[in-house]
């Protein structure tokens, strides 16, 4: 069955997608949260926050940086697979892009999601967006298969600890003196119910953790949206930060995005603004580690999850106890169906 499939003749970068001027965040944001139930007054206050930023996300751009990078990366490999990019939520926007790809002669693209973790809205809604986007194409939309999830990559690994050593470095402490503040995107406990991405989450910080000699740390989340009454992962970083300081007063803080690939609203709002204005009230030393972004050893990672797929190499990289993540996501991987818990008081 395998040796009748056409060849890999192309990539494709796979995305959220972000609104590019004032005029974009309302619409976007719509599309964003279409049929989740996330109440009206929640939106409003996301599009004050794009506001602030002048209705502009880091995200489109940082798309063109990596898209560039990745083909500087092939060029190097000698790998001849022309790199295309879609979105979930705005231009280009995957029909457009798989329209493009077809009427380019691609049948068979090897894929990317800037989403390191697996769960519903970071992996298997993608697919069903790129499967409804090739029906609405129609025939001779190429076939689009991912690579596997990188969360535990050395690459990967590498990237997030220089990142935190930077991060410590621009605030002269050390790695042993400092706290050290994993986040990710909370989602609904439903979802994080079936899925890998709190354990996912808890092994690359882990990782990161050991590998730069960080004793104090711990994953925390940031950024819910859904309605009050149902359960979201816990606990935020705000309030995490909070505690954490009333229970033994933190003198140095390290925050480390590591949920995110590049520089999304949310890391700008939740941490560069909110939690930044919370330490610098409590008094406490804070630095934001980068995103992965373009760093040079993060594209070297997506250029070896490539090769693997092409077939250049027999090893597949992963550091600690769960090993490389599957090639091919099962029939019920990261299902979702939202439902309400109900909620208990003490």
């Amino acid at each position: 069955m395998t040796d009748s499939l056409p060849a890999y003749d192309s990539f494709l970068l796979v995305s959220f997608g972000g609104p590019e001027g004032p005029d974009d965040v309302l619409p976007f944001l719509e599309n964003v949260l279409r049929g989740k139930g996330v109440p009206r007054e929640r939106m409003m206050e996301v599009v004050e926050h794009y506001k602030h930023f002048g209705g502009v996300s880091p995200i489109n751009e940082h798309n063109r940086q990596l898209m560039a990078a990745i083909k500087d990366e092939f060029a190097s490999a000698g790998i001849d697979l022309p790199v295309y990019w879609g979105n979930r939520n705005w231009d280009p926007l995957f029909p457009d892009t798989l329209r493009q790809m077809r009427d380019d002669g691609r049948k068979r693209a090897l894929a990317f999601f800037t989403s390191m973790f697996s769960c519903y809205s970071g992996c298997r809604q993608y697919r069903e967006n790129i499967i409804a986007a090739q029906k609405e194409v129609g025939e001779g939309a190429p076939m689009v298969e991912k690579v596997r999830m990188g969360f535990n990559h050395p690459r990967f690994i590498e990237t997030m600890a220089n990142s935190v050593r930077t991060a410590l470095d621009s605030i002269e402490t050390t790695a042993t003196e400092t706290t050290v503040l994993f986040t990710a995107h909370s989602i609904p406990m439903s979802m994080a119910d079936n899925c890998d991405y709190l354990k996912q989450l808890q092994e690359s910080s882990r990782l990161v953790a050991e590998a730069v000699g960080a004793p104090d740390w711990r994953l925390v989340f940031q950024s819910r949206s859904g309605p009050p009454q149902q359960p979201w992962l816990e606990p935020d970083v705000l309030d995490a930060i909070a505690e954490m300081d009333d229970e033994k007063k933190l003198g140095s803080l390290v925050v480390v995005p590591i949920g995110f690939v590049s520089d999304h609203m949310e890391v700008m709002f939740d941490l560069d603004e909110e939690a930044a204005q919370l330490c610098q009230k409590r008094g406490i030393k804070m630095a934001r580690a980068k995103t992965a972004g373009t760093s040079p050893t993060f594209v070297q990672m997506i250029r070896m999850l490539v090769e693997e797929r092409l077939g250049r190499t027999n090893e597949k990289q992963a550091l600690g106890p769960l090993g490389p993540w599957h090639d091919v996501c099962p029939a019920d991987c990261c299902t979702y169906t939202p439902a309400r818990r109900p909620v208990t008081t003490t």
